[in-house]
């Protein structure tokens, strides 16, 4: 999905910071759902980007994918636009991606980032064209790529058990995270529950967490937007349930800027459960 950053980031890349996937048990029953959603991302109430968001979780198997542009007033000082996408398994509830991958374009440049993974280490990644060694950068290491997820499918994130998984516990968890550039950690902690009505699809309760982001490797210790996030304690996310399943996606985020709130919402969350696939028999 993408999703508004503070000054300094592309207002359409801002996945990562909300990938979190909830750890624990593996969940028996594991039902089918599918996701149509639409975003739109505002700074101090001026719209300023668009996305969507594109899910579809089988019995075996996982596909998402995600699209966004600046639009309005930024649109015309900062065009940009990006999508980006997993695939992989369901084993035993749990989402499992084997790639990932996403590409940015900007007046200035077009960068692409592909990652392939298994059960939780980036096995291969490549961003191209291949960036400039910067100095200054903290190295990432083999060990920094094992035990992660990446932006897309960290940002699904998964209550196992068997009662309403719109609870505080959903909160209560912490995952690291690898995004092609930069290792970091992200920690949920629950703030309250909230009732919400998309414009078209979903209304009902969310829970909201707060997010507490952490700076491990792959980044540049002196980048002000670095320090900036690390000391953020007001980065709220809204999560409702995919249909079907017990998969929470953001419904909206909320982030302070110097230059104002920024929020990303859905305005469309259309969201199905389909049936288990039968099998045939003779």
């Amino acid at each position: 999905m993408m999703l508004p950053r503070p000054a300094g980031f592309p207002l359409w890349a801002l996945g990562g910071l909300c990938a979190l996937v909830l750890s624990g048990a593996p969940t028996s029953g594991f039902a089918q759902g599918r996701l149509d959603a639409r975003y739109e991302a505002t700074l101090s109430g001026i719209a300023v980007g668009k996305g969507a968001w594109n899910i579809e979780i089988l019995d075996d198997s996982f596909s998402a994918s995600s699209s966004g542009g600046t639009s309005g007033l930024l649109k015309a000082f900062s065009g940009g636009s990006g999508t980006a996408a997993a695939q992989g398994r369901v084993v035993a509830g749990a989402l499992v991606a084997t790639n990932y991958q996403a590409s940015t374009t900007t007046a200035k440049k077009t960068e692409a980032i592909r990652m392939v993974l298994t059960s939780g280490y980036i096995k291969e990644y490549a961003i191209e064209p291949e960036p400039p060694v910067d100095p200054d950068r903290l190295p990432v290491t083999d060990a920094h790529r094992r035990g992660v997820y990446d932006p897309m499918t960290g940002s699904m994130l998964r209550v196992p058990g068997t009662a309403d998984p719109l609870t505080p516990e959903a909160c209560r968890v912490s995952a690291g995270v690898f995004d092609g550039r930069m290792r970091y950690d992200l920690k949920l902690d629950f703030k309250r529950m909230e009732t919400v009505k998309a414009e078209k699809g979903y209304q009902g309760p969310v829970v909201v967490c707060a997010v507490y982001f952490t700076p491990v490797a792959g980044y540049i210790p002196d980048r002000p937007v670095i320090k900036y996030l690390a000391a953020q304690r007001n980065i709220e996310i809204a999560f409702a349930p995919v249909a079907g399943t017990r998969i929470l996606v953001p419904f909206w985020m909320k982030i302070p800027t110097p230059l104002g709130p920024a929020m990303l919402e859905a305005t469309q969350f259309i969201t199905t459960a389909t049936p288990p696939r039968v099998a045939k028999t003779q």
